[in-house]
């Protein structure tokens, strides 16, 4: 198990808790209620940590390298996915994963960044940064599910689109462009969910939705904190200040109207209890799926411009 550093406490009644076991017996009365008590103050000291947690920690929870990705999900949510590759212009982009799978009685269209559960999975992942190809793939999906009348659910984790020359040569930039167009006018419902990192208009190339969810401990915004840390003061060494003026958080998100609803993630996390985590998700996506399914077509593309028009505070100006 790997603690974050603001989990030491956590972390060092863990270990105990490991030495404890190691020597206790079945049979030791004493030793088993020792334990017990030590499994009980690990919760109480999590709960406290995680009560108020701050911008920057969220951030570092969303990057926890156990937590669960889009293939993960997948694999505990559907009863059958097939999996689609490659964008018909140019190749098949890791970055991205998609395909059709079985929601329990829906047949539902999944698109998701895949970052990579170890170092060589995330660099054959590309670290979860698609190149246009992806979300070319991505569209070529929402249209095949437009064809036929499936919705759509898109599991959003990525620092970022991929910022190399050889990306934007290929048209980054009219790629996710082309995306937020296609999307906002697709025929058929679009569920997306922050499941980790919602990094800029990487993430925002597939999050064009009726509606839009954020697990409890990511983050959503136009920057990462380091960025931003490094294009104000010259230095990385402020990302936290700029993790708490970016108002990237869940909460700050809901508050500002960008997205609908906080998902509860387990107590430590979701990379803590991963399968609870997949039952919590899947309930909620087949919530929000029939409750938009009601709706036809064309009040679905009405619903998601009005949704996104919205967005941002305005103020109006008497003469």
């Amino acid at each position: 198990m790997i603690f974050l550093d603001f989990e030491q406490p956590v972390e060092e009644l863990y270990n105990q808790l490991q030495e404890l076991k190691k020597d206790a017996e079945e049979d030791d009365e004493a030793k088993q209620a020792e334990i017990a008590a030590l499994e009980r103050k690990i919760i109480s000291t999590r709960k406290k940590i995680y009560h108020n947690l701050t911008g920057w920690q969220r951030v570092q929870l969303s990057r926890h390298p156990e937590r669960p990705y889009t293939l993960y999900y997948l694999s505990q949510m559907c009863s059958r996915f097939v999996e689609m590759h490659g964008d018909r212009t140019f190749k098949d982009d890791k970055a991205i994963v998609g395909g059709i799978g079985s929601l329990d009685n829906m047949t539902v269209m999944f698109v998701g960044h895949q970052k990579g559960e170890n170092t060589k999975m995330r660099q054959f992942r590309n670290f979860g940064m698609p190149n246009p190809e992806g979300y070319r793939k991505a569209l070529r999906l929402f249209k095949t599910a437009e064809r036929f009348n499936i919705p759509v659910v898109c599991l959003i984790d990525t620092p970022g689109a991929f910022p190399g020359i050889e990306a934007e040569e290929r048209g980054q930039a009219e790629a996710i462009a082309r995306n937020l167009f296609e999307m906002a006018r697709l025929r058929v419902p679009i569920v997306c969910v922050v499941i980790g990192e919602g990094a800029s208009g990487g993430a925002l190339g597939i999050g064009v939705g009726n509606r839009v969810l954020m697990l409890e401990n990511t983050w959503y915004t136009v920057i990462s904190p380091e960025s931003c840390s490094t294009i104000l003061w010259r230095t990385v060494d402020n990302k936290k200040q700029a993790a708490e003026a970016l108002k990237l958080t869940a909460e700050n998100a809901l508050e500002l109207g960008i997205i609908d609803e906080i998902i509860p993630e387990p107590l430590g996390g979701a990379h803590a209890q991963p399968d609870e985590m997949a039952k919590i998700l899947k309930k909620l996506l087949k919530k929000e799926l029939t409750a938009l399914a009601k709706l036809s077509p064309e009040e679905l593309v009405a619903d998601r411009i009005e949704k996104f028009s919205k967005m941002g505070p305005t103020t109006i100006l008497e003469k």
